[in-house]
Parts: C-alpha cells; structure tokens; sequence
C-alpha cells in the first residue's frame, strides 16, 4: 500500500470540532510542528464565522509552542492534559479558559486506554521515517505515541525531513498490556532493550505531510553561583553516602529533571572525581548529559526524549555512530514507570516551588493556586527512588520570597516520600526523622538565616501534637508577601487565636 501524502492544510481538515487530538513528543523534542499551526489556524477562521472549534490535546509532557502556544492563542483548546510549559497556556489555565488536569507522566498512556478520559480521534506524530506498511520511526521524542497511534482513527505523520533516518535504533518502543492480563516489564538494567525500534499503525489509517522545521530547542540560562552551589552540595553528599555504604560504590542511574538546577547538579557530579562514571535512567536527556558522555562521564543514558538546544542536537545528529551507543528512548509509561525506578534502584532529583519545615514539597503551584506547569514525571520517581531528593534555592524575587515555609500551599508530595532536601546553604537528611527533628534539619540546613528566626517562631509557637502546624497562622509568611511584598515581615500574633 503506498504512502498517502498530503498538504498540512489537508491535514488539518481532517481535525474536527470537539475530536481528542493526541500529539507525539515529549517536551518540544518529537512534537509536530506543522500540522498544529494549521489546526490553530482553521480554529481561528471556525471562529471568525461563529463557528465553534476545539480540542482536547492529549501529549507525553510539555509541548513547542507550535502546539501548545499555537492552539492556547486560536483559543483552540476544551481540555489539556498532562502537563505545560508555555507561557500563553499557562495564564489561560489560570484564567480559566479550559480545562487542564495535572497527571504523573507515566500513567496518561494506560488512563487512556482504560476509557477514563476518552477516545483518540486523531494523532498528530513527527517521525524521521515511515514505511508503506506502517512502521513509523518517532524522532526525539516518544511519550504516548505508541497509545495514541494504536487507538486513533486517523494517524497524521509529519515526516520531518530535517530529522536523520540514521535515527532508527536509538528507540525501544514496548505498550503494556492492561490488567488483569499485564506481565511484568522484562527491563532488569538501564540499558536494556524490551520492544521494537518503531511504532506499528495500520497503514490504512495513516496519512503522510512532508516537513522540514528546526527543533524547537532554546539554551538554558547560564548556571549562578546559587544553582553551582547546589549542585555541589548534592554531589559532596552522594560522595558521604558512598563513604558510610549507603550508595554502591559502583553508584545507581540518575533520574534528573528539567531545567538548571538539574544541569548543575550533573555538572558538579561530573567534576567530582570522588564519583564514579554512572548511568542515566530519565525522562528527559539534556544538553549537560550529552555534554557529559562525550567527557566520559556518563556511560549510557536511557529517557523519553532528547530535550536538546538545536546546537546540540545537531552534535548529535552529526555523530549518530557515537551516541547511538549510549542512548535509548521509550514510551513515557516506560522511562517514568515506578516498578522500574524501584527494581533500577534510581536516584531522584527533582526540583521544588516551595518546601517546608515538615518535608512536604509543592511543585506545581504558587502561592496555591495559579499553576506553574504541573507535576510532570517526578511523582513517578519520588514515591519509588532508591533517594528522593527535591533542589531548591533558599529564596526567590531577590530575597523577598522563602523557599523554605511553615507548610506548602500545595503538596505535590507529600512527607513520606521525600528524603532529601537541598538549597544553596546545605542538605536536610530527612531519613528516620520525625516531624520536630525534620523541621529542625531543613530549617538549619536549608532556609536561608534571614528566615530561620521567623521559622523557628513558627515551629516553637507551642501547638501540641505529632506535627506542631498551627492551623491559624501556617500560612503567614504567604499572606505577609500579599499585603506587604515580603515574607521577611511576617508577623505571627496576627495570626493567633486570641
């Protein structure tokens, strides 16, 4: 059966009003970014004559901004989920304008085949290859495109011509079967392979548009001396962790998530040589894990995605013989699956909005009520981690805001499940430890010492019980912020039942 080609317009009416749209990808690494614009754009012409049209976006994590950005701006969208990072879908959720539920990575693919939040209409996947009977190669991202291409009734493939063919074996695709007939994952090491190379779609579903677009992939800011420092302190614990016999001296896979503080704890690891050459088994691989395996610091990395600046991925692409060696990428219900990260003994590091003195982390709200992205794949790790560390800087808005707080607006996770905590002034080992010696800990190792007065009042204010929380005034230091502009004028006996 040859290959049915279109135009993306052509691709685009394809899409209806009030279809479930899934798209491929993970992060922007692997999203279509043809298509959705012409999505977008013929949402904004439905409009134009009254009509009404929009979507559910079901994706792997976080899009480019030809998805997410795109669809929030045509107003485009009925529901999102599982997680974002654009700045224009992010004030519309807080605006209200759709609905957007939060979701642990790893369980969407499976929630979607259960029936529990509808049926795929549509899938949108970028691929570097496609063949006539159906097997198509993802590009730098997998996420859900295993789960969506199997149930939709119609497969769009952005053949992205920019993306080297070269890339087919770097993935190992596998779906798991759903209960009561699901067997165990025979995935015992990082380096394992358990599926094929491809994603399998009946041919007579799909149809092809030919691109050639760049990656979407921006340069992370350059590290501070605050997220260097971090970075460092997490790398000398891992070493006294070795030292008392409590991580191998072989070490175990490293889970990392998005963004600085996670480069700059890489990048302290790899300059510690007291820290033995280590593997990675993530969500996202970034450009200080290539950086790194190049160094010989990291022997393998397995992930969900290649969540690279184009510079870098273009290094990669340029030296497909190398890489293809150290790295693997799979569905997300695989990279994030939780049997996985307790059988691979993974350690965790995520980072945190806000902790506080008892161990509760909140990753995803500020101030408890306007979403920041969501809690993406780290309650996939953190419940199940060999450690489960949270990084955070003390302070945020040039010292007006406590990163450290008398208790979390929003728990993503919650006391039992965090182990470690570290800022710029030290680490809180929170392991064996009651609430009162946790509070202790996180409050001298953690808060910064222009806080550490006002926390210590808080946590000597007298309250009885296993967890000294006074319900009254637990959230002063937010309220203070509000009214005043700075946690730093935090008055406690306003709060106080008189």
């Amino acid at each position: 059966m040859a290959l049915h080609f279109i135009t993306a317009q052509e691709a685009a009416a394809l899409v209806k009003n009030d279809d479930n749209v899934g798209f491929s990808g993970f992060t922007h690494a692997g999203c279509p970014k043809v298509v959705p614009v012409e999505i977008a754009k013929r949402a904004e012409e439905e409009h134009a004559k009254g009509n009404p049209f929009k979507i559910g976006i079901f994706t792997g994590a976080s899009t480019g901004d030809s998805i997410d950005g795109a669809l929030t701006r045509a107003k485009a969208i009925k529901f999102r989920t599982p997680y974002q990072s654009n700045k224009d879908m992010r004030k519309a959720i807080n605006n209200g304008e759709f609905e957007y539920f939060d979701m642990h990575l790893s369980q969407l693919a499976q929630e979607i085949r259960y029936g529990f939040l509808g049926g795929i209409d549509v899938a949108v996947v970028e691929a570097c290859d496609v063949s006539e009977n159906g097997e198509i190669v993802p590009t730098t991202g997998v996420g859900i495109t295993p789960t969506i291409c199997r149930l939709a009734k119609i497969v769009i493939v952005e053949l992205n011509k920019k993306v080297p063919q070269k890339l087919k074996g770097i993935h190992d695709i596998y779906e798991l079967d759903d209960p009561p007939k699901r067997r165990q994952i025979n995935l015992c090491d990082v380096r394992g392979r358990i599926g094929l190379e491809y994603v399998k779609v009946d041919p007579a579903k799909m149809v092809v548009v030919e691109t050639e677009k760049d990656g979407e992939g921006g340069k992370f800011s350059p590290l501070d001396e605050v997220t260097k420092q971090i970075g460092e302190n997490v790398a000398d614990f891992f070493v006294a962790e070795m030292k008392a016999g409590r991580i191998p001296s072989a070490f175990l896979p490293v889970q990392s998530g998005v963004g600085n503080i996670a480069n700059a704890v890489l990048a302290a690891m790899g300059s510690n040589a007291a820290i033995p050459r280590f593997e990675v088994y993530t969500e996202v691989i970034q450009d200080a894990v290539i950086d790194m395996m190049q160094k010989g610091n990291i022997l393998f990395a397995s992930g969900c995605s290649l969540t690279l600046s184009n510079e870098v991925m273009q290094e990669v692409y340029d030296n497909l013989d190398f890489f293809k060696n150290k790295v693997i990428l799979r569905p997300s219900e695989i990279s994030n699956n939780p049997g996985i990260a307790r059988r691979l003994g993974i350690i965790a590091l995520n980072t945190a909005i806000e902790a506080d003195i008892f161990g509760n982390i909140n990753s995803t709200h500020v101030n408890g009520t306007m979403m920041m992205n969501g809690v993406g794949g780290s309650g996939d790790f953190t419940r199940n981690a060999y450690l489960s560390i949270f990084l955070t800087p003390s302070t945020a808005k040039d010292g007006k805001i406590s990163c450290i707080v008398p208790k979390a607006t929003h728990e993503d996770h919650n006391e039992h499940s965090v182990k470690i905590i570290v800022t710029e002034y030290g680490v809180a080992d929170l392991r064996g430890k009651g609430p009162r010696r946790r509070a202790e800990e996180i409050i001298e190792k953690c808060a910064h010492p222009d806080y550490r007065p006002l926390l210590h009042e808080y946590l000597n204010l007298g309250v009885k019980g296993h967890i000294p929380q006074d319900l009254y005034s637990c959230f002063a230091f937010h309220q203070a912020f509000l009214e005043t502009g700075s946690m730093l004028n935090t008055d406690f006996s306003k709060y106080r039942k008189s």
